[in-house]
Protein backbone atom coordinates (compact mmCIF):
# COMPACT_ATOMS: atom_id res chain seq x y z
CA UNK A 1 0.00 0.00 0.00
CA UNK A 2 1.07 3.31 -0.95
CA UNK A 3 2.77 5.03 2.36
CA UNK A 4 3.29 8.68 1.08
CA UNK A 5 0.80 11.79 2.26
CA UNK A 6 -2.46 11.50 -0.09
CA UNK A 7 -2.14 15.16 -1.31
CA UNK A 8 1.69 14.55 -2.79
CA UNK A 9 0.52 10.89 -4.68
CA UNK A 10 -2.42 12.77 -5.86
CA UNK A 11 0.44 15.55 -7.28
CA UNK A 12 2.22 12.46 -8.59
CA UNK A 13 -0.52 10.95 -10.74
CA UNK A 14 -1.95 14.61 -11.77
CA UNK A 15 2.21 15.26 -13.56
CA UNK A 16 1.67 12.03 -15.28
CA UNK A 17 -1.95 12.57 -16.70
CA UNK A 18 -2.77 16.25 -16.80
CA UNK A 19 0.76 16.80 -18.78
CA UNK A 20 -1.06 17.72 -22.36
CA UNK A 21 -1.52 15.91 -25.43
CA UNK A 22 1.83 15.01 -25.99
CA UNK A 23 3.02 14.67 -23.02
CA UNK A 24 0.84 12.79 -20.64
CA UNK A 25 1.83 9.42 -19.93
CA UNK A 26 -0.79 6.33 -18.23
CA UNK A 27 -1.28 5.29 -14.77
CA UNK A 28 -0.41 1.88 -13.99
CA UNK A 29 -3.89 0.13 -12.48
CA UNK A 30 -2.95 0.16 -8.90
CA UNK A 31 -2.00 4.08 -9.65
CA UNK A 32 -5.44 4.30 -10.62
CA UNK A 33 -7.14 2.57 -7.94
CA UNK A 34 -4.95 4.51 -5.44
CA UNK A 35 -6.02 8.07 -7.03
CA UNK A 36 -9.59 7.57 -7.29
CA UNK A 37 -9.56 5.52 -3.68
CA UNK A 38 -7.91 8.86 -2.17
CA UNK A 39 -11.03 11.25 -3.77
CA UNK A 40 -13.54 8.73 -2.81
CA UNK A 41 -12.62 8.75 0.79
CA UNK A 42 -11.86 12.52 0.73
CA UNK A 43 -7.92 12.53 1.31
CA UNK A 44 -7.50 15.35 -1.51
CA UNK A 45 -8.79 18.56 -1.68
CA UNK A 46 -11.94 19.37 -4.20
CA UNK A 47 -9.40 21.04 -6.48
CA UNK A 48 -7.33 18.19 -7.25
CA UNK A 49 -9.84 16.07 -7.31
CA UNK A 50 -11.93 17.70 -9.29
CA UNK A 51 -8.47 18.23 -11.83
CA UNK A 52 -7.83 14.79 -11.66
CA UNK A 53 -11.37 13.74 -13.04
CA UNK A 54 -11.01 16.35 -15.90
CA UNK A 55 -7.71 15.24 -16.83
CA UNK A 56 -8.40 11.48 -16.57
CA UNK A 57 -11.25 11.79 -19.26
CA UNK A 58 -9.19 14.09 -22.23
CA UNK A 59 -6.10 11.78 -21.95
CA UNK A 60 -8.57 9.00 -22.54
CA UNK A 61 -8.37 6.22 -19.90
CA UNK A 62 -6.52 2.84 -20.73
CA UNK A 63 -8.14 -0.37 -19.97
CA UNK A 64 -5.64 -0.62 -16.96
CA UNK A 65 -6.84 2.77 -15.55
CA UNK A 66 -10.51 1.67 -15.94
CA UNK A 67 -9.99 -1.13 -13.98
CA UNK A 68 -7.90 0.56 -11.32
CA UNK A 69 -11.29 2.89 -11.35
CA UNK A 70 -13.68 0.32 -10.91
CA UNK A 71 -11.73 -1.69 -7.97
CA UNK A 72 -11.15 1.53 -5.91
CA UNK A 73 -15.42 1.93 -6.37
CA UNK A 74 -16.38 -1.98 -6.02
CA UNK A 75 -13.96 -2.30 -3.19
CA UNK A 76 -16.19 0.63 -1.28
CA UNK A 77 -19.25 -1.47 -1.78
CA UNK A 78 -20.51 -4.94 0.41
CA UNK A 79 -22.71 -6.58 -1.98
CA UNK A 80 -25.88 -7.62 -0.33
CA UNK A 81 -26.33 -11.66 -0.06
CA UNK A 82 -30.01 -12.58 -1.40
CA UNK A 83 -32.27 -15.33 -1.36
CA UNK A 84 -32.65 -15.82 -5.21
CA UNK A 85 -30.74 -18.05 -7.70
CA UNK A 86 -30.35 -15.20 -10.36
CA UNK A 87 -31.14 -11.52 -10.78
CA UNK A 88 -30.65 -8.86 -13.41
CA UNK A 89 -29.55 -5.70 -13.14
CA UNK A 90 -30.03 -3.11 -15.83
CA UNK A 91 -27.86 0.08 -15.33
CA UNK A 92 -28.87 2.46 -17.92
CA UNK A 93 -26.95 6.21 -17.75
CA UNK A 94 -27.12 7.54 -14.40
CA UNK A 95 -27.49 11.11 -16.06
CA UNK A 96 -31.19 9.72 -17.42
CA UNK A 97 -32.37 10.44 -20.96
CA UNK A 98 -34.45 13.51 -22.41
CA UNK A 99 -35.28 13.09 -26.17
CA UNK A 100 -37.52 10.47 -26.53
CA UNK A 101 -40.09 8.70 -23.86
CA UNK A 102 -38.37 5.87 -21.93
CA UNK A 103 -40.05 3.33 -19.88
CA UNK A 104 -37.48 1.27 -18.99
CA UNK A 105 -38.37 1.97 -15.61
CA UNK A 106 -42.42 0.25 -15.97
CA UNK A 107 -40.40 -2.75 -18.04
CA UNK A 108 -38.50 -3.84 -14.66
CA UNK A 109 -41.36 -5.31 -12.91
CA UNK A 110 -42.36 -6.94 -16.40
CA UNK A 111 -39.54 -8.84 -16.33
CA UNK A 112 -40.17 -9.74 -12.78
CA UNK A 113 -43.82 -11.30 -13.70
CA UNK A 114 -41.99 -13.22 -16.44
CA UNK A 115 -40.09 -15.08 -14.03
CA UNK A 116 -36.45 -13.43 -13.92
CA UNK A 117 -35.79 -11.66 -11.07
CA UNK A 118 -34.73 -7.74 -11.52
CA UNK A 119 -33.73 -4.45 -10.30
CA UNK A 120 -32.81 -1.00 -11.48
CA UNK A 121 -29.60 0.96 -10.08
CA UNK A 122 -29.29 4.51 -10.62
CA UNK A 123 -29.24 7.74 -8.92
CA UNK A 124 -31.06 11.08 -8.94
CA UNK A 125 -29.97 12.99 -12.52
CA UNK A 126 -26.67 13.80 -13.05
CA UNK A 127 -24.48 15.85 -15.19
CA UNK A 128 -24.52 16.56 -18.22
CA UNK A 129 -28.15 15.99 -19.31
CA UNK A 130 -29.72 15.61 -15.90
CA UNK A 131 -32.50 13.67 -17.38
CA UNK A 132 -35.16 10.92 -16.38
CA UNK A 133 -33.86 8.19 -14.44
CA UNK A 134 -35.71 5.54 -12.36
CA UNK A 135 -34.73 7.07 -9.05
CA UNK A 136 -35.95 10.76 -10.33
CA UNK A 137 -39.15 8.67 -11.23
CA UNK A 138 -39.41 6.91 -7.38
CA UNK A 139 -38.58 10.11 -5.78
CA UNK A 140 -40.47 12.53 -7.93
CA UNK A 141 -43.66 10.88 -8.03
CA UNK A 142 -44.10 8.18 -6.38
CA UNK A 143 -41.96 9.84 -3.04
CA UNK A 144 -40.12 6.75 -2.24
CA UNK A 145 -37.06 7.95 -0.69
CA UNK A 146 -33.53 6.26 0.14
CA UNK A 147 -33.29 3.05 2.10
CA UNK A 148 -32.35 -0.06 2.89
CA UNK A 149 -35.95 -1.72 2.43
CA UNK A 150 -35.30 -2.23 -1.49
CA UNK A 151 -32.77 -4.92 -1.12
CA UNK A 152 -35.68 -6.57 1.05
CA UNK A 153 -38.57 -5.78 -1.42
CA UNK A 154 -35.63 -7.24 -4.33
CA UNK A 155 -36.65 -10.55 -2.58
CA UNK A 156 -40.47 -10.06 -1.62
CA UNK A 157 -41.08 -8.98 -4.99
CA UNK A 158 -38.80 -10.27 -7.18
CA UNK A 159 -37.95 -6.59 -8.54
CA UNK A 160 -36.54 -3.53 -6.99
CA UNK A 161 -35.14 -0.42 -7.68
CA UNK A 162 -31.73 0.18 -5.96
CA UNK A 163 -30.07 3.90 -5.89
CA UNK A 164 -25.97 4.62 -5.24
CA UNK A 165 -26.88 7.02 -1.85
CA UNK A 166 -27.70 4.05 -0.08
CA UNK A 167 -25.21 1.39 -2.11
CA UNK A 168 -22.10 3.93 -2.55
CA UNK A 169 -22.23 7.20 -0.25
CA UNK A 170 -18.62 7.92 -1.17
CA UNK A 171 -20.04 8.09 -5.05
CA UNK A 172 -22.95 9.84 -4.29
CA UNK A 173 -20.86 12.65 -2.36
CA UNK A 174 -18.71 13.81 -5.54
CA UNK A 175 -22.00 14.78 -6.89
CA UNK A 176 -21.65 18.27 -6.51
CA UNK A 177 -18.09 18.19 -7.84
CA UNK A 178 -19.37 16.04 -11.02
CA UNK A 179 -21.87 19.27 -11.08
CA UNK A 180 -19.18 21.75 -11.60
CA UNK A 181 -16.78 20.00 -14.01
CA UNK A 182 -19.69 19.61 -16.42
CA UNK A 183 -18.71 16.83 -18.87
CA UNK A 184 -19.10 13.06 -17.98
CA UNK A 185 -15.71 11.60 -16.02
CA UNK A 186 -14.68 8.02 -15.68
CA UNK A 187 -17.21 7.32 -12.79
CA UNK A 188 -20.17 7.83 -15.61
CA UNK A 189 -18.83 4.35 -16.84
CA UNK A 190 -18.10 2.40 -14.19
CA UNK A 191 -20.98 3.15 -12.13
CA UNK A 192 -23.20 1.08 -14.24
CA UNK A 193 -20.77 -2.11 -13.37
CA UNK A 194 -20.87 -1.97 -9.36
CA UNK A 195 -22.22 -4.77 -7.84
CA UNK A 196 -24.42 -4.45 -4.54
CA UNK A 197 -26.39 -7.22 -4.58
CA UNK A 198 -25.02 -10.86 -5.14
CA UNK A 199 -27.69 -13.88 -5.69
CA UNK A 200 -26.41 -17.12 -6.93
CA UNK A 201 -26.16 -16.35 -10.38
CA UNK A 202 -25.86 -12.70 -11.19
CA UNK A 203 -26.25 -10.92 -14.61
CA UNK A 204 -26.02 -7.19 -15.99
CA UNK A 205 -27.48 -5.48 -18.84
CA UNK A 206 -25.83 -1.79 -19.28
CA UNK A 207 -24.62 0.41 -22.18
CA UNK A 208 -21.94 1.95 -23.98
CA UNK A 209 -22.02 5.32 -26.01
CA UNK A 210 -18.76 5.89 -27.84
CA UNK A 211 -17.29 2.96 -29.26
CA UNK A 212 -14.93 1.37 -27.02
CA UNK A 213 -16.07 1.92 -23.75
CA UNK A 214 -17.58 -1.56 -24.17
CA UNK A 215 -14.11 -3.30 -24.35
CA UNK A 216 -13.57 -1.97 -20.65
CA UNK A 217 -17.01 -2.87 -19.55
CA UNK A 218 -16.76 -6.80 -20.94
CA UNK A 219 -13.12 -6.42 -19.77
CA UNK A 220 -13.71 -5.31 -16.25
CA UNK A 221 -16.79 -8.45 -16.12
CA UNK A 222 -14.74 -10.60 -16.49
CA UNK A 223 -13.18 -9.47 -13.24
CA UNK A 224 -16.55 -9.01 -11.51
CA UNK A 225 -18.72 -11.20 -9.46
CA UNK A 226 -21.37 -10.74 -12.57
CA UNK A 227 -21.99 -14.03 -14.48
CA UNK A 228 -22.96 -12.61 -17.77
CA UNK A 229 -22.40 -9.07 -18.43
CA UNK A 230 -24.77 -7.51 -21.79
CA UNK A 231 -23.27 -4.09 -23.43
CA UNK A 232 -24.76 -2.64 -25.64
CA UNK A 233 -25.90 0.90 -27.44
CA UNK A 234 -29.54 1.17 -26.73
CA UNK A 235 -32.09 4.58 -27.95
CA UNK A 236 -30.35 7.72 -25.93
CA UNK A 237 -27.81 5.27 -24.36
CA UNK A 238 -30.31 2.89 -22.29
CA UNK A 239 -30.68 -0.76 -22.54
CA UNK A 240 -33.95 -0.49 -25.68
CA UNK A 241 -32.16 -2.58 -28.17
CA UNK A 242 -32.64 -2.78 -31.70
CA UNK A 243 -35.74 -0.30 -31.50
CA UNK A 244 -34.01 3.10 -32.85
CA UNK A 245 -31.46 1.63 -35.13
CA UNK A 246 -29.80 -1.34 -35.55
CA UNK A 247 -27.71 -2.39 -32.19
CA UNK A 248 -24.47 -3.86 -31.71
CA UNK A 249 -24.30 -5.75 -28.07
CA UNK A 250 -22.09 -7.25 -26.60
CA UNK A 251 -22.77 -10.63 -24.21
CA UNK A 252 -19.62 -11.58 -21.98
CA UNK A 253 -19.56 -15.05 -19.81
CA UNK A 254 -17.82 -15.63 -16.78
CA UNK A 255 -14.31 -15.03 -18.25
CA UNK A 256 -15.03 -16.24 -21.56
CA UNK A 257 -14.04 -13.46 -24.79
CA UNK A 258 -17.75 -11.23 -25.34
CA UNK A 259 -19.70 -12.59 -28.34
CA UNK A 260 -21.11 -9.84 -30.77
CA UNK A 261 -24.56 -9.73 -31.50
CA UNK A 262 -26.36 -7.38 -34.39
CA UNK A 263 -30.13 -6.95 -32.99
CA UNK A 264 -32.42 -5.11 -35.23
CA UNK A 265 -36.14 -5.57 -35.31
CA UNK A 266 -36.33 -7.41 -38.28
CA UNK A 267 -33.92 -10.56 -36.37
CA UNK A 268 -35.56 -10.32 -32.89
CA UNK A 269 -39.00 -10.41 -34.16
CA UNK A 270 -41.64 -11.97 -36.51
CA UNK A 271 -42.30 -9.45 -39.57
CA UNK A 272 -45.37 -8.43 -37.28
CA UNK A 273 -44.18 -7.50 -34.41
CA UNK A 274 -41.21 -5.51 -36.04
CA UNK A 275 -43.52 -3.82 -37.95
CA UNK A 276 -45.75 -2.69 -34.65
CA UNK A 277 -43.03 -1.80 -32.56
CA UNK A 278 -41.85 0.60 -35.27
CA UNK A 279 -45.18 2.06 -35.03
CA UNK A 280 -44.59 2.61 -31.72
CA UNK A 281 -41.86 4.04 -31.54
CA UNK A 282 -42.84 6.91 -34.21
CA UNK A 283 -45.70 7.42 -32.23
CA UNK A 284 -43.47 7.86 -29.06
CA UNK A 285 -41.36 10.13 -31.35
CA UNK A 286 -44.17 13.15 -31.60
CA UNK A 287 -44.31 13.04 -27.39
CA UNK A 288 -42.57 15.34 -25.36
CA UNK A 289 -40.61 13.34 -23.08
CA UNK A 290 -40.85 14.56 -19.51
CA UNK A 291 -42.16 13.18 -16.35
CA UNK A 292 -45.61 13.24 -16.36
CA UNK A 293 -45.78 11.57 -20.05
CA UNK A 294 -43.19 9.19 -18.83
CA UNK A 295 -45.44 8.05 -16.07
CA UNK A 296 -48.90 8.74 -17.63
CA UNK A 297 -48.61 6.21 -20.49
CA UNK A 298 -45.84 3.65 -18.61
CA UNK A 299 -48.82 3.37 -15.85
CA UNK A 300 -51.22 2.82 -18.61
CA UNK A 301 -49.27 0.10 -20.18
CA UNK A 302 -49.34 -1.62 -16.67
CA UNK A 303 -52.96 -1.69 -16.06
CA UNK A 304 -54.37 -2.19 -19.97
CA UNK A 305 -51.37 -3.32 -22.28
CA UNK A 306 -52.74 -0.64 -24.13
CA UNK A 307 -50.60 2.96 -26.30
CA UNK A 308 -47.09 2.52 -27.80
CA UNK A 309 -45.40 2.36 -24.28
CA UNK A 310 -46.99 -1.25 -24.16
CA UNK A 311 -44.87 -1.92 -27.41
CA UNK A 312 -41.85 -0.74 -25.61
CA UNK A 313 -41.98 -1.88 -22.67
CA UNK A 314 -42.82 -5.64 -23.76
CA UNK A 315 -40.24 -5.33 -26.49
CA UNK A 316 -37.40 -4.18 -23.58
CA UNK A 317 -38.52 -7.03 -22.41
CA UNK A 318 -38.67 -9.68 -24.75
CA UNK A 319 -35.14 -8.55 -26.03
CA UNK A 320 -32.97 -8.24 -22.16
CA UNK A 321 -35.02 -11.77 -20.99
CA UNK A 322 -33.62 -13.71 -24.35
CA UNK A 323 -30.05 -11.56 -24.30
CA UNK A 324 -29.94 -13.15 -20.27
CA UNK A 325 -30.59 -16.74 -21.42
CA UNK A 326 -33.98 -16.84 -20.16
CA UNK A 327 -35.80 -17.12 -23.51
CA UNK A 328 -34.96 -19.16 -26.15
CA UNK A 329 -36.45 -15.90 -28.63
CA UNK A 330 -37.05 -12.42 -28.12
CA UNK A 331 -40.84 -12.59 -29.53
CA UNK A 332 -41.34 -15.59 -26.73
CA UNK A 333 -40.38 -12.94 -24.22
CA UNK A 334 -42.58 -10.22 -26.14
CA UNK A 335 -45.39 -12.02 -26.55
CA UNK A 336 -45.59 -13.32 -22.86
CA UNK A 337 -44.67 -9.80 -21.89
CA UNK A 338 -47.23 -8.25 -23.82
CA UNK A 339 -49.96 -11.02 -22.32
CA UNK A 340 -49.07 -9.74 -18.66
CA UNK A 341 -49.49 -6.22 -19.37
CA UNK A 342 -52.90 -6.78 -21.30
CA UNK A 343 -54.05 -8.38 -17.59
CA UNK A 344 -53.16 -5.49 -15.50
CA UNK A 345 -51.19 -8.32 -12.98
CA UNK A 346 -48.14 -6.39 -13.28
CA UNK A 347 -49.77 -3.28 -12.37
CA UNK A 348 -50.77 -4.62 -9.30
CA UNK A 349 -47.52 -6.19 -8.57
CA UNK A 350 -45.90 -3.04 -9.30
CA UNK A 351 -48.76 -0.96 -6.64
CA UNK A 352 -47.80 -3.55 -3.91
CA UNK A 353 -44.35 -2.86 -4.60
CA UNK A 354 -44.68 0.66 -3.85
CA UNK A 355 -46.51 0.15 -0.86
CA UNK A 356 -44.28 -1.70 0.66
CA UNK A 357 -40.87 0.89 -0.13
CA UNK A 358 -43.09 4.00 1.44
CA UNK A 359 -43.79 1.94 4.81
Amino acid sequence: MPQSNPENRMKDCLQKIAAGPRLSKDLTESEAEDALSMILDGQVSQIRAGVFLIAARMKTETLPENIGYWRALQRRVTPTPIDLDQVLQIADPFDGFQRIPYYGFYAIPVIAQLGLPVYGHSALPLPPKFGITFEHILQNHYEVKNGTCRIQALEKHRFSYLNTADILPPLEALRSLRTEIVKRPMLATLEKILLPVKARHNILATTYFHRGYEVALTEIGKRSQFDRVIVGNGMEGTTLFGVHKDATVFVQNDTHEAEQKKLSLQNLYTEETAQRIAEAYAELKTIESNLDTVIKAGELALQTGQGPASLQIASQAGTLTHLAGFFATAQEGFDKALALLESGKVYDSFSKWIEDAKT
